[in-house]
């Protein structure tokens, strides 16, 4: 069997309306779907997507020990580097490390981290020479 890709990964969240807010607002993700009944948000990052849900949703289809704030992912940017710290001062969004260099699955990049709402680790990264 040969794996691809990732095509979505699925966060647990404590405040689904000021999750959404945040991935939409700060990361700038066209929200694609919303099943409020189901408690399930899912945005698009690029070529993949982000869904955000509730502890409690009502689905068997779900990891047995759901907690918020235990996710620590890397999303790549296509802004340069002070633009998305321009950006990120003006959501008032902290950054809680960087600019460091680090090397990704493609290179060379440079990464800053932030927090979301249920303090999941995001790492902003730009690859060099893309």
């Amino acid at each position: 069997m040969k794996m691809r890709r990732i095509d979505h990964i699925v966060l647990t969240v404590s405040d689904l309306e000021e999750s959404t807010r945040f991935y939409h607002e700060v990361f700038d993700m066209p929200v694609i779907d919303q099943q409020n009944s189901a408690q399930l948000v899912t945005l698009r990052c690029g070529h993949q997507l982000i869904r955000l849900q509730k502890a409690d949703r009502p689905t068997e289809l779900k990891a047995p020990h759901l907690t918020t704030g235990a996710a620590d992912f890397c999303i790549v940017a296509g802004d340069k580097l002070d633009d998305i710290l321009h950006h990120l001062k003006s959501y008032f969004v902290e950054i809680v490390a960087g600019p460091v260099e680090k090397h990704g699955s493609e290179g060379p990049m440079t990464s800053v981290y932030v927090h979301d709402p249920d303090n999941n680790l995001v790492e902003i990264a730009v690859y060099k020479n893309k």
